[in-house]
């Protein structure tokens, strides 16, 4: 049915987060999508299949996800992968010896890594800009740039990227726009509604939201890069298991309520962090004093869950600050419903190079925190508590 929420895209996000690409089981009337828990699938004769062979190729768990995240993102297509950095490594996959990638200057740290320290040994080249500046993008075009790859808000310093504007530039060079829209999630941001040809996300952090799974995903509205994605997705193999699949859809259909708590405390705690007197400044883009706060405004729903605040203070005093909270837990990663802090120079950054981290930004009494759905005065509290055990 043309109006049914498990197909198209007529339905509302919020609707489509719980609905989109699942159908109560035909045999049983399961609600909840089945863990297909096969490697192999019997054929009625030799090459003929009811839709799937093998679970590298194909799961109708991962189906359903797939199709699911499509929706979320406005898409007609979808990949899964075994984790955020294989749908990266994929989107790689397209390039060749001797091409050359236009990306940011404080990109993941591990988008990074398999920039640098593995695909420029095949001959790809790289380089790192300011993507807030739409002049540095363009400026940084060579005739062999066949990709441009961004993050928005980016990690960690939370800048702002004119998607629109930046897939205009690609576009104009003949070269793809990919972006990694992991820290917006789909609810708060669609990219390619506003040029992008491919979005990436890491399903570990809000989508799947619980800590509790590794995943990642690509989508697009172009058939044949999808059909580019679908053949690496099964020949390279890194694809993620029908239960990682079943966590994800748990993980989606509530992703607009959980992100609505992340947004709304994150605001909270960054207001309260530009006002401390021991904080040199606060990277948000919901604060007006961000310099990407209106770019943010008009293509984001909301500012997110995600920011960092800079100490002036050194690497091993923002160590003891980070060690020393109660709420929140030490610990990489992001987007799940408890409220996780980290420094990015010794652990999700450490991969760079010291000196290309500091002129990026990326200081030594930097932090990055990823705000969960907890009570936002308990956060606060832990926050003052911990800056003042490590500082005063």
């Amino acid at each position: 049915m043309d109006d049914d929420p498990a197909d198209g895209h007529e339905y509302r996000i919020e609707t489509r987060s719980i609905h989109a690409g699942q159908h109560p089981d035909e045999e049983t009337g399961a609600l909840m999508t089945p863990i297909h828990a096969n490697s192999t699938y019997e054929q009625d004769a030799p090459g003929e299949h009811r839709g799937y062979e093998y679970s590298r190729t194909g799961n109708p768990t991962r189906t359903d996800l797939e199709a699911n995240l499509a929706s979320l993102e406005n898409a007609e297509y979808g990949r899964c992968f075994s984790s955020g950095m294989a749908s990266i490594n994929t989107v790689l996959n397209l390039l060749s010896a001797g091409d050359h990638v236009v990306t940011g200057n404080d990109v993941y740290g591990g988008t990074h890594r398999i920039f640098t320290q593995v695909y420029e040994e095949y001959d790809l080249e790289f380089s790192f800009v300011d993507m807030t500046d739409l002049s540095a993008i363009e400026d940084a075009f060579r005739d062999e740039t066949e990709l441009l790859w961004l993050e928005t808000p980016t990690n960690p310093l939370m800048s702002i990227v004119d998607i629109e504007g930046a897939a205009d530039i690609a576009h104009g060079h003949d070269a793809l726009c990919a972006i990694d829209n992991t820290f917006a999630t789909p609810y708060l941001q669609q990219p390619l509604d506003l040029g992008a040809d491919v979005v990436s996300h890491s399903l570990t952090k809000y989508l799947g939201g619980h800590s509790d799974v590794v995943g990642g995903a690509l989508v697009t509205n172009d058939e044949e890069l999808d059909e580019q994605f679908g053949f690496y997705q099964n020949a390279v193999g890194a694809t993620p298991g029908p239960f990682e699949c079943f966590l994800v859809l748990r993980g989606t259909k509530t992703l607009p309520v959980r992100m609505d708590r992340h947004c709304e405390n994150a605001n909270v705690l960054a207001a309260w962090l530009e006002g401390h007197p021991d904080v040199d400044r606060v990277y948000y883009p919901g604060l007006e004093s961000h310099p990407g706060h209106d770019i943010a405004d008009e293509q984001m729903a909301d500012f997110g869950g995600m920011l960092s605040f800079e100490l002036d203070a050194s690497l091993e005093e923002a160590s003891a600050v980070v060690s020393n909270t109660d709420v929140f837990t030490l610990a990489e990663s992001l987007g799940g419903v408890e409220s996780l802090i980290e420094q990015p120079a010794p652990m999700t950054h450490a991969a760079i190079p010291r000196e290309e981290r500091l002129e990026a930004g990326l200081t030594d009494g930097l932090i990055r925190v990823s705000v969960g759905i907890e009570h936002a005065d308990d956060l606060i509290a832990d926050l003052e508590g911990a800056i003042y055990t490590a500082l005063s």
